[in-house]
């Protein structure tokens, strides 16, 4: 019987993805002023993502301090008692 079950999750899984996969299909237009805009949308995104990687690399690198382990802070909160 579990094999059943699991053999009709996965069916309707897969046939939500497809039916998910539909409705966000791409989208195929002639439109010389909406290619234009997606282009000017890609280039602006990959300007962000280059600005982004820059101001990264020009911080410095962030030392973390180690924080105590789980157990050592109960066993200290313990033997504080």
């Amino acid at each position: 019987m579990k094999k059943v079950s699991l053999a009709i999750l996965v069916s309707l899984s897969a046939v939500t993805g497809a039916a998910y996969a539909q409705d966000n299909g791409v989208m195929m237009s002639t439109d010389p002023a909406k290619a234009a805009d997606v282009e000017q949308r890609a280039q602006d995104l990959q300007a962000q993502q280059q600005a982004a990687e820059n101001q990264q690399s020009a911080m410095p690198a962030k030392h973390h301090k180690k924080a105590m382990h789980h157990a050592k802070a109960a066993k200290a909160d313990a033997a504080s008692q």
